[in-house]
């Protein structure tokens, strides 16, 4: 998943924070992620050790709703009702700028313009490319907070910061 054979992946905590970092890295330079998830990262302390995956996961859990409702209206056989289309997309898009997942926002945003032209062919093409960067953004955060339990595990308490 990080692109490095397992056995080259280290189980110390030092080797674990540099897996994290490196990956926090890449999905900085793919801009998978902004800021805000660096300030979302500042708000865990030892008292909160899971309070970023666990705000994450309340975030896969109502975009998943969001997602299913988004395809099912634009499934509709009679014309897709764009206004509450554009209501899904607008919390949607309000959600994932709150965590940092700046390229579904981006994606968002070009949603919410075929939405407003009424574009049915349009949303349908944006909702695949929406639903394939979700899906890259949910995979690779699991990937980020299950080598970040294991340095917990390995005796490296605290959270790591990206520079």
């Amino acid at each position: 998943k990080t692109g490095l054979p397992v056995w080259m992946l280290g189980s110390g905590p030092d080797r674990l924070r540099a897996d994290v970092n490196r990956l926090l890295a890449f999905l900085f330079h793919q801009g998978i992620l902004d800021e805000q998830f660096l300030q979302l990262q500042q708000l865990q302390d030892e008292s909160s050790p899971n309070f970023v995956s666990q705000v994450v996961n309340i975030y896969f859990q109502e975009s998943e709703k969001l997602l299913r409702n988004l395809r099912s209206l634009l499934m509709e056989r009679k014309l897709s009702d764009y206004k509450n289309i554009g209501i899904h997309i607008n919390q949607l898009m309000g959600s994932s700028s709150s965590i940092g997942a700046k390229r579904v926002r981006n994606v968002c945003v070009a949603f919410r313009a075929a939405s407003d032209q009424n574009n049915r062919t349009g949303c349908l093409r944006v909702l695949e490319v929406l639903e394939h960067d979700y899906c890259f953004l949910k995979n690779k955060l699991h990937e980020l907070f299950q080598i970040e339990q294991q340095r917990i595990l390995a005796g490296g308490v605290g959270y790591p910061m990206q520079n």
